[in-house]
């Protein structure tokens, strides 16, 4: 990955942090990491711990972000997320989203649970 796509991907982040704040939620971790996953974003309100995958490109042209969110890439959040789970007990429901930002426009979209964890 080039220093220039890290740096995009680090302003989209946070973009969608900026985003889900103003939306209600409190973000309580970025860019958790483990062996065999990372999540970008994540964000609690008062009924959702939100696992938050965030796709940045420069528009919607030729495909939407979302589409960038493959299901191997869902196991790999998924399992990020148990991992995370199991060191950070919580009664709050558990859902996986999707926050699209379109650097070219500063549009921003929040796909709520955006894939079922099997």
């Amino acid at each position: 990955m080039s220093a220039g796509t890290k740096l995009t991907g680090a302003r989209g982040e946070a973009a969608a942090a900026a985003y889900l704040k103003k939306k209600g939620y409190d973000v309580i971790g970025l860019n958790f990491r483990v062996r065999g996953g990372e999540i970008d974003v994540i964000a609690k309100n008062r009924k959702y711990l939100v696992f938050a995958e965030v796709k940045t490109r420069a528009s919607g042209r030729f495909a939407l972000a979302r589409e960038y969110v493959t299901p191997a890439k869902q196991r790999r959040l998924i399992l990020a997320a148990q991992l995370y789970l199991a060191s950070n007990p919580t009664e709050l429901q558990p859902r996986f989203d999707v926050v699209e930002v379109y650097s070219g426009t500063g549009e921003i979209n929040h796909i709520e649970n955006a894939f079922e964890a099997e």
